[in-house]
């Protein structure tokens, strides 16, 4: 059994694990989930890579990349996933991602996982500023970042080759100094 890394009032976060494989694919399967990511939908077997290279990961010293599942807090049912990866060359900063099942969509669950990412980087991990890029068009992710207190910051022009081409993406970030939960 996994230890949970971060518990909110509505969502928790823990280590993701090889029985995460086929929960996680109703994500990053989807295509309504992955419409703003940089991949097409993911097969099963490339949901399992990612575990496997998540695990690998958490074994890692200094460990660098959180890989976490996210759980409904009322029922521990897996509905998202978040990614924390601290930038080596400079680790008093991270990078989020964060994805959820289209089901939990339009109540405030992107706000909330933002919320316990901060949360977890500042606390937990004692990082100093954290970031996230979200594709311009995504204006669900924009609304969540910055409800939960990240400042958008500007545009990176190219930045991410997703399968329809080059994509622009928007800067959000959070400092330790301005996040109103430290």
């Amino acid at each position: 059994m996994c230890e949970v890394v971060c518990k909110g009032e509505r969502l928790w976060l823990r280590e993701v694990v090889e029985a995460d494989i086929a929960p996680l694919h109703a994500i990053y399967g989807d295509p309504a989930a992955t419409e703003h990511m940089p991949f097409a939908p993911r097969t099963l077997e490339q949901v399992a890579e990612v575990v496997r290279e998540a695990t690998a990961a958490a074994a890692r010293e200094p460990r660098l990349l959180y890989a976490l599942a996210v759980l409904d807090a009322a029922d521990q049912e897996l509905i998202g996933t978040a990614r924390l990866h601290i930038d080596a060359e400079q680790p008093h900063c991270a990078e989020i991602r964060l994805g959820l099942r289209p089901d939990h969509w339009g109540r405030g669950m992107g706000t909330d996982l933002v919320r316990l990412l901060l949360g977890f980087g500042f606390k937990q991990l004692g990082l100093h500023r954290i970031w996230g890029a979200r594709a311009p068009s995504n204006l669900p992710a924009q609304l969540a970042m910055l409800t939960a207190g990240m400042v958008e910051e500007g545009v990176l022009r190219h930045h991410v080759a997703t399968p329809d081409g080059w994509r622009d993406s928007v800067i959000h970030a959070a400092v330790e100094d301005d996040w109103p939960g430290r």
